[in-house]
């Protein structure tokens, strides 16, 4: 689902809810699924336990100029069931962009997993003539979704 202000793909993936959720939760392991290049690597490695938790990735892309920082505030988490972050500029309030990772089991084997891209909450004027949103395309969420499924067949 796209609409003009989030973009939503989904796929089941045959692996257990748990399986996925312990790759997700693991920041160490975002570069491998980033389907659109910016994520370079983590930079601080603690798994995430708990909203309101920060963590802290290394990024790179045209919109920034190069290598950039991303602090990233835990907005949503329900062990084996849903993951979701705000990300914002090292050292910034999160400016609205959320990520939104959703699970629900299908048998023991095989998870739906939803991945949401909603920039609905970006007010800023300044940076919304800055950015022109959606800096990430529906091919690339379904590239993190494929990422994703070989993390764990691995």
């Amino acid at each position: 689902m796209t609409d003009d202000k989030k973009i939503t793909v989904q796929r089941t993936i045959d692996a257990p809810s748990q399986e996925l959720f312990e790759v997700l939760s693991n920041p160490a392991r975002h570069a491998e699924l980033d389907g659109s290049g910016f994520v370079l690597s983590d930079e601080k490695t603690d798994r995430i336990t708990a909203t309101g938790q920060v963590f802290r990735m290394n990024m790179s892309g045209p919109h920034m100029g190069g290598e950039y920082q991303t602090d990233n505030t835990v907005t949503g988490y329900d062990k084996n069931h849903l993951l979701a972050w705000q990300t914002a500029p090292a050292d910034t309030d999160p400016p609205g962009w959320e990520w939104v990772w959703e699970l629900k089991s299908e048998g023991t084997d095989a998870t739906a997993v939803t991945l949401t891209y909603d920039w609905s909450k970006v007010t800023d004027k300044g940076l919304l003539e800055k950015i022109s949103f959606p800096l990430v395309e529906k091919t690339q969420l379904e590239d993190s979704l494929g990422n994703l499924a070989s993390a764990v067949s691995s």
